[in-house]
């Protein structure tokens, strides 16, 4: 498998939403491991100041309803913490993957507080009761992923 690709976003209705280059890091049978770098504008989001050319690693497991992208300072090296989006699976398709976000998301501090973002946005998407269930699902099990942050290794996901 090559290692340049291009990630998609897709809303909730699979219309794309916004898309870019990731290389592929590493594969296994649980999912794929990328990294990106942030292609917008510096942006203070909920605390954690997100930086054009930051440097993430983005985690997709096959068969979840979630993705989980670790966040380092492009200046410091630092890691920010995670941001993490609730999602249908995955699809890849040639040198693409792309995910439908279902608008939920789990934002996490290095100190490991935890904040749910878009519950409002979530409520009011029309999803099916099933598609709910596994968002909701999707959502609790980063919760766990998370509740202990000391092992915490997005590598060891993979």
């Amino acid at each position: 498998m090559q290692d340049a690709f291009t990630i998609i976003k897709n809303d909730h209705l699979g219309r794309e939403v916004w898309r870019y280059p990731g290389r592929l890091i590493s594969r296994s049978e649980k999912g794929l491991l990328f990294e990106a770098h942030f292609n917008r504008s510096d942006l203070d989001f909920n605390g954690m100041l997100l930086k054009q050319n930051d440097r993430f690693l983005e985690l997709y497991p096959f068969d979840k309803y979630f993705n989980i992208y670790e966040i380092y300072d492009r200046d410091s090296g630092l890691r920010k913490g995670w941001y993490c989006n609730v999602t249908r699976p995955i699809r890849i398709m040639d040198a693409c993957i792309s995910y439908d976000d279902l608008a939920l998301d789990l934002l996490v501090f290095p100190d490991g507080r935890q904040l749910v973002l878009d519950e409002d946005e979530f409520a009011e998407l029309n999803l099916d009761a099933d598609l709910k269930e596994k968002a909701l699902k999707g959502l609790g099990e980063l919760r766990r992923i998370f509740r202990d942050l000391a092992p915490f290794d997005v590598h060891k996901l993979i």
